[in-house]
């Protein structure tokens, strides 16, 4: 067929509503192509290449419409097109996160969900090093319901509901978004050249075959690898009972407690293969019912067994292992929960704070406690490293980013960062470049650039600290420099034990607080906590200004304000004293004469920081220090 569509163009898209809107294609070189639209026909002539584009007047929100596209003697139906607002959400795993990890938080959410003017589109991980694509390799618009809801990036859903009831107007979601991933990688080449070292790794990559080469030998030691613990594990040996099974004696295994670290288990470094075990009293009203199994989150891989039966298995070590028991599998009496769990490292761990429990028919038990331990399989080396392409400059722009240029959009949501604190310094100018290159790349102006600033996360620390976490946060606070930008702070809303915290409820109403005032222009709307703006001293004092106060600045909670620490001419930063007064908090310690600089919530986990404006939104954490 001559005649062709990209795949953003398809049934069920949302067009951005009061703006020209770009209708593009592939058609036989010179040949004409028509576009019928809401009662007016749009014509043009593909080039010697067979590319062709109309622009469609500015439409006001609507639809669902059917759109006809000829040429020829063929013709291109797409149904039930909205016309409405267009959102790229983009980032890392935060934004990638599905309703599905999330549902159990928001089971109300889900069973309500049903909304035929929110759709999302899902653009497929693709990186490419040779240059920009121009279109996708798949993908399709799905409507909110019950069918699609676990599909849908949660901080994107929860983001359009906020802006879909307050507006009532069709919002377009385009996720294009990958676990992990640094900035670099959703740079443009353009972007990119402005940061030295880039451009080498760009070019190594190009060189063809090589990307090949690199994954096929990567691939055969991790093999090699696995096969080793595999083939000497003594729990899975052929001809004798296999760890899991129920009859198997386990008496003489070591005793430890969950959940814990192999260091604290005295595992110290194994690598490979470590079986648990664990016998359980199921009450017979229990007894053939389906149920749940809640093991927390375990470092790195699991297989699961119930009573000899594998219900689940999961390869890395983020997600929460939660595992469907079937019907018929539990018994009354004694049950017997078994786990093989592979450590790469020898830093294996059950996370401590997390749900260790088996669920049915509305009773819960308890599996933290006493378990048996015995090592299958250890090895000498770690698992050998992989090379993430994905992470490597330039590559997701040009394969996932540069298809969507051409579509009109409202603005993008930014979940990012995590990826970058090992190296925090300059984030800021990679970030601003980044946005800036977007934007003219789009060619849409100084479209809302709304991002989420770092969660709080990790073990808090009771001393004032240096923190990689804290750098990248005010990485990210500097870049509202840059025009019609907007940052949720999240720092209240991480789990310190978790890098993928739950809470995308509160993450995606504040970014949709800030779109609702840099986009939809409700300019008297506090849309964010209170941000650093300006610092004094006088005497032994630091007197600290805000912009975004609102209503006021609170101490949430009560008491006293928390997590502001000072410093002196030598720079050893102490907790400091902090009041409020009126706009600006008053900041000081007794036996610091000459301040210099202050710090507030500085640290991965800054437990208890409680500067709010009255409006319930958090202070952003800031340093003073240029």
């Amino acid at each position: 067929m001559a005649l062709r569509l990209p795949r953003l163009i398809s049934d069920g898209m949302v067009l951005q509503r009061d703006k020209k809107i770009k209708i593009w294609g592939w058609a036989l070189p010179d040949e004409t192509v028509t576009v019928n639209f809401m009662g007016k026909s749009y014509s043009t002539a593909a080039d010697a290449e067979g590319k062709w584009e109309v622009l469609l007047p500015k439409l006001p929100a609507g639809g669902p419409y059917s759109m006809e596209i000829t040429a020829s003697q063929q013709r291109i139906i797409i149904k039930n097109v909205l016309i409405g607002d267009v959102w790229i959400c983009s980032g890392q795993s935060n934004m990638v996160i599905p309703m599905e990890r999330v549902k159990d938080v928001y089971e109300d959410e889900i069973a309500n969900c049903d909304n035929p003017f929110i759709r999302q589109f899902t653009v497929p991980d693709r990186y490419d090093f040779k240059g920009p694509r121009e279109d996708l390799d798949g993908g399709s618009w799905e409507p909110l319901n019950a069918d699609t809801v676990l599909r849908f990036s949660a901080v994107g859903y929860f983001f359009a509901k906020a802006l879909f009831a307050k507006y009532g107007v069709p919002i377009g979601l385009i996720k294009a978004c990958v676990g992990g991933t640094p900035i670099e990688a959703w740079m443009s080449e353009e972007a990119v050249k402005q940061f030295p070292g880039n451009m080498e790794v760009v070019e190594q990559l190009r060189v063809d075959g090589y990307i090949d080469s690199i994954k096929k030998m990567e691939e055969a030691k991790v093999s090699v690898w696995f096969e080793n613990i595999n083939k000497n594990d003594r729990g899975i040996q052929k001809g004798q009972l296999p760890w899991f099974d129920p009859g198997y004696d386990a008496s003489d295994w070591q005793t430890v407690k969950l959940p814990a670290s192999w260091k604290e288990m005295g595992l110290d470094s194994v690598k490979g293969a470590v079986w648990f075990r664990k016998e359980i009293d199921v009450p017979a009203f229990m007894a053939g019912k389906p149920a749940k199994l809640y093991m927390g989150t375990i470092v790195d891989s699991d297989w699961t067994y119930i009573n000899g039966v594998l219900v689940g298995s999961t390869s890395y070590r983020y997600p929460p292992r939660k595992y469907e028991v079937p019907a018929g599998l539990l018994k009354a009496g004694n049950n017997v929960i078994a786990l093989r769990v592979i450590s790469n490292d020898g830093n294996g761990e059950f996370i401590k704070g997390k749900i260790y429990r088996l669920f049915s028919d509305g009773q819960e038990i308890n599996l933290e406690g006493e378990w048996r331990c015995r090592v299958g399989a250890a090895v000498n080396e770690p698992l050998p490293p992989v090379t993430f392409f994905q992470y490597k400059p330039t590559g997701l722009f040009n394969g996932m980013i540069a298809p969507l240029l051409n579509y009109g959009i409202k603005g993008v949501i930014w979940y990012q960062g995590e990826s970058n604190t090992d190296n925090p310094k300059g984030y800021s100018k990679k970030f601003s470049a980044m946005i800036a290159d977007w934007r003219k790349k789009w060619g849409q102006g100084d479209f809302p650039f709304l991002y989420v600033q770092l969660a709080n996360f990790m073990e808090a620390k009771d001393q004032p600290s240096e923190s990689k976490w804290a750098e990248l946060r005010e990485e990210q606070r500097r870049a509202l420099c840059l025009p019609n930008t907007g940052m949720a702070v999240a720092i209240d809303l991480g789990e310190w034990n978790d890098l993928h915290p739950l809470n995308k409820k509160d993450v995606g109403e504040r970014l949709a607080l800030l779109a609702r005032k840099l986009a939809y222009g409700e300019k008297d709307l506090v849309a964010s906590g209170p941000l650093y703006k300006s610092m004094k001293v006088e005497g032994n004092k630091v007197i600290i200004e805000f912009s975004n106060t609102g209503s006021g600045l609170i101490a949430k909670g009560g008491g006293e304000l928390k997590h502001f620490a000072i410093a002196g001419r030598d720079k050893k930063f102490v907790w400091a004293k902090a009041v409020i007064e009126n706009d600006r908090v008053v900041v000081w310690h007794d036996d610091i004469p000459n301040p210099v600089a202050v710090r507030y919530a500085w640290a991965d986990n800054p437990e208890g920081a409680n500067l709010y404006n009255k409006e319930g939104l958090p202070a952003s954490p800031f340093t003073t220090e240029e």
